[in-house]
């Protein structure tokens, strides 16, 4: 729920959004960019049309995301990521949800059983890929086997085929996949925690297959376990459509690199003995002009010397002599 007192920033709006509570305060620091960003949220919805292939699809991609997504139940007619003026709307929709994913399905006569994956940046369209739902195999349809993983556990994914790297829509196939399952970012895992693979395998120039695996640990007789694949769904094969590449500026401006780290100290440095060690650089100074401590024999005979300088200046001048023949007139 978003506190009334902190409102986000929409599309098109640049006046900055000053918090008045401390709960609005927290709630920008927590939409605020980060050096180290937090898991990507996945906003799913449909379309102005559906199909019952689409729903399904729909619904095991967002049970693989759930902890980390968002889904809208009704359609929604004005969203078009690959027409002009069609991406407002979307852009609004992951504002307000925090997702920076989003996963949108439709169906049509010209683009049957239609699956949009995109990406944002600020909350601005970054880029898509459109691909059609060719084969569909349910998590259901495995039985007990669709329950074999812990829901949140991070997956090993792979992706089989040269296509991903020389084909650039698969390429771009191959990003957004890895975005939307890969989770949270962390330095180290656990591989007792891994229970499960997600494959992507390239069939062709425009086609891929994505199925996922639970893992079980069997005994080897060794200090090794052997280990065991059961596919768990769903099993999908996606031709790819259209795709949309993000602007060049957009580009430059989404690939900078914060500068992480602490920032050198000069003139320090360590040595074994005295520890932390740092250099200084003083100008020349004068003793003339040098602030030092004054005694107090020193402040008397100032005062003194100051109060005769006064009596002075009050005394009157005496008359000077007059030369000798010189006109007083």
């Amino acid at each position: 729920m978003q506190p009334e007192d902190a409102t986000p920033l929409v599309p098109g709006q640049t006046k900055l959004v000053k918090a008045k509570t401390r709960r609005g305060k927290r709630y920008l620091e927590s939409r605020a960019p980060k050096a180290i960003e937090d898991a990507k949220r996945v906003l799913f919805l449909y379309g102005n049309q559906t199909s019952q292939v689409i729903k399904d699809v729909v619904t095991d991609l967002y049970q693989l995301k759930r902890l980390e997504a968002q889904k809208f139940t009704r359609k929604n007619e004005n969203v078009r990521p690959f027409e002009p003026g069609g991406e407002t709307s979307l852009e609004f929709y992951c504002n307000r949800n925090n997702c920076s994913l989003f996963v949108l399905g439709s169906h049509s006569k010209k683009r049957p059983h239609n699956i949009v994956i995109g990406r944002m940046f600020d909350f601005r369209l970054y880029d898509a890929l459109e691909m059609g739902v060719e084969e569909l195999q349910v998590i259901r349809d495995f039985g007990a086997a669709g329950t074999g993983a812990q829901l949140g556990n991070k997956p090993c994914v792979v992706f089989v085929g040269e296509k991903f790297e020389s084909v650039p829509a698969m390429a771009l196939a191959k990003s957004l996949l890895l975005d939307i399952f890969r989770g949270e970012t962390v330095d180290n895992i656990n591989l007792a925690g891994v229970d499960r693979v997600v494959m992507a395998v390239a069939m062709d120039d425009c086609r891929l297959q994505l199925r996922q695996y639970s893992i079980r640990f069997k005994k080897s007789g060794t200090r090794i376990p052997r280990v065991a694949l059961t596919e768990m769904g769903p099993r999908i094969v996606f031709s790819v459509r259209r795709y949309r590449l993000p602007p060049s500026d957009l580009q430059q401006e989404a690939m900078k690199q914060p500068k992480l780290g602490k920032k050198k100290e000069k003139n320090v440095s360590s040595d074994s003995l005295a520890g932390k060690v740092g250099r200084i650089y003083m100008p020349k100074q004068s003793m003339d002009t040098l602030g030092l401590s004054k005694y107090k024999g020193t402040k008397r005979e100032r005062r003194e010397s100051a109060r005769e300088a006064a009596e002075a200046r009050k005394r009157p001048k005496a008359a000077e002599p007059v030369a000798e023949g010189a006109s007083t007139e």
